[in-house]
Order: C-alpha cells, then structure tokens, then sequence
C-alpha cells in the first residue's frame, strides 16, 4: 500500500515497519486466523480498502454512512449477494471491532450498519440423499483411486474440501483404541481425530498406493489438488452420474451428515461427526431431512380430496 493510499496489494498478516496504520490495524485483524479463512478476509479487506481509496476515504476515519454505501457497492456494483454481501460486512465488523480494543479507533462504524437479510432454505440444505450419494461414489470408484477417496473423504467422512485436500498419507497410518483413524485440523485450526470404517480404507489405501507420506490427493496433470481442481472434479463425476447440476464439494458434507442422521445418529452423535461447535447448525440438519415428508401440504390434500 503506497503513502498516496491508492494501492492494497500488500494487506498481509505480517508486521513491517514500513506499514501505514491501516495496513498495522489489517495486520491485526489477519493475524488472529489462518488457512483459508484469512485467505477469505484479505480478501474482504482488499475490496473494502480499494474502495475506500478509490473514494478518497481512508479506512480508519470510516464512518457509518460510508459502509453503508460500500454495502449498496457489494450488491449493486459488484453484484454480490445478500449472503456474500453479510459475510463480507461481517469480516469489516471483526476488523473494526479489533481497531477498536486497540484504541485505533473511538467507535466501530459498523456497529448500526444495516445487515442484508440472509434467508436460509433449510429443504435446500439437504444435498444429495442415500441413493444419489452412492451413485455418486460408485462413480467415483469406476474413475479412480484418487476420485474415490475424494468423494470418500467429503461424502462418507464429512471433510471440507479444504480439509480433503489437505489430508497427507501419514495422517490416516495410525491407529488408535483398536480404530484406524484419520487426523485432520479444522476449521479454526482445531484438531480432530475421525475413526475409518473399513470401506474408507479400502479407498483411502487405494489412493495410496506403494506410497507412505506426502499428499494423498493429486490431479492427472501430477500437481497437488486444491479446492478448484476438486470442484472441477466433482462437477464432471456429478455429470458422469446423471446427477442435478451445481453439485458442488460442500454439497458431499451436507450430504454426509443428513445420511449420518437418516442412518440412526443422535444429535450429539452427528454434531461431534460433523464438528459443529453450535448444536443448532447440526440441528438445522436433522430438521431439514423431513420436512418435505412431513409437510401440511400432504395433509391438506388429503383433507380436501373429497370435497375439491
């Protein structure tokens, strides 16, 4: 970011002392995630910052009218959408809120900005059911070994894709408590040890291969997958399957953890399976999978058939 504050490529989780105070209050902010998810706010933070600079603002002298306006630019300009444009403010709420404890700052400008309202279809948060899952899978294996164990990872195991992608050889050798498992770090960086039914193995094993560490999952081109390529291929074995289109990696975790609940999990069974840290999001789940069967529609029908 240059003195004249018309440049952002240099937001970064790192101190330097030729850093401006918006760059040290960003690095602040960024400093307190990693992985993927800073990824994301520097992201966030870059859009706000050129947009600021690009109207004469600088970002610490912010005030509440002015984030509104840069929310009308996420959604009329940018073409963002309500849930993308409340995910981006809410990165600008956490970064204020840190200029905040660090005396950078008064008050928060966010603090009464108006928040898009995000509508969450709970029927749409379904993903796929048993039987499109294990056409999916079956696909999978007829592929390869590495698109098994990448449909396996997300879609038996409820990994994200970042996670699948992620996972080395070494990290599912061990066992524990009489279980082969897999080690994985989540989100936030938290750790968490996934037990292997033997048909994970089996593909996992497979993906392997003669090999005994480095990464497990590799595109045909030989280069290490990340979560483009997986979407790629997911999208094409989706295809191979006959299955609706838009399936996308998510999709297999959301799928995962409503086949652990239709398969006889509880609550906290399938909250500890998908690492929820709140119970209300698994229970998002367990509510979703039935109401399309439960729903009064079918019992209004019913009622009325013989009158209309």
């Amino acid at each position: 970011m240059e003195s004249d504050m018309t440049n952002s490529n240099t937001l970064a989780p790192t101190f330097s002392p030729r850093m401006t105070e918006e760059e040290i209050a960003a690095a602040a902010f960024l400093a307190r995630y990693k992985g993927d998810t800073r990824t994301m706010y520097i992201s966030d933070l870059r859009i706000y910052f050129e947009w600021c600079y690009s109207n004469g603002i600088k970002p610490l002298e912010a005030e509440r009218v002015h984030l509104e306006f840069f929310a009308r630019y996420l959604e009329e300009v940018r073409g963002n959408g309500p849930a993308a444009t409340c995910r981006r403010l809410g990165t600008l709420k956490g970064f204020y809120r840190i200029a905040e404890a660090d005396d950078r700052i008064k008050r928060s400008p966010m603090t009464f900005v108006r928040m898009p309202k995000v509508i969450w279809d709970e029927n749409a948060a379904m993903g796929l059911d048993r039987v499109q899952l294990g056409t999916l899978i079956q696909a999978a294996r007829a592929k390869s070994p590495t698109d098994a164990a990448l449909v396996t990872l997300m879609g038996m195991l409820g990994l994200r894709v970042s996670e699948a992608t992620s996972v080395q050889i070494e990290d599912f050798a061990e066992t524990k408590s009489g279980h082969r498992v897999l080690r994985v770090l989540g989100k936030g960086g938290k750790p968490a040890t996934i037990p292997l039914p033997v048909p994970v193995i089996r593909m996992l094993d497979a993906c392997a291969g003669d090999r005994k560490s480095g990464q497990l999952l590799y595109t045909d081109l030989g280069t290490v997958m990340d979560r483009r390529s997986a979407y790629r291929r997911i999208k094409s074995l989706a295809k191979r399957a006959g299955l609706p289109a838009g399936l996308h990696p998510h999709t297999l975790r959301h799928s995962a953890i409503t086949a652990a609940l239709d398969s006889g999990a509880t609550l906290r069974d399938a909250q500890i399976f998908a690492r929820h840290s709140d119970p209300r999001m698994t229970n998002r789940y367990d509510r979703n999978r039935g109401n399309l069967d439960r729903h009064a529609a079918h019992g209004l029908a019913a009622y009325l058939a013989g009158a209309a």
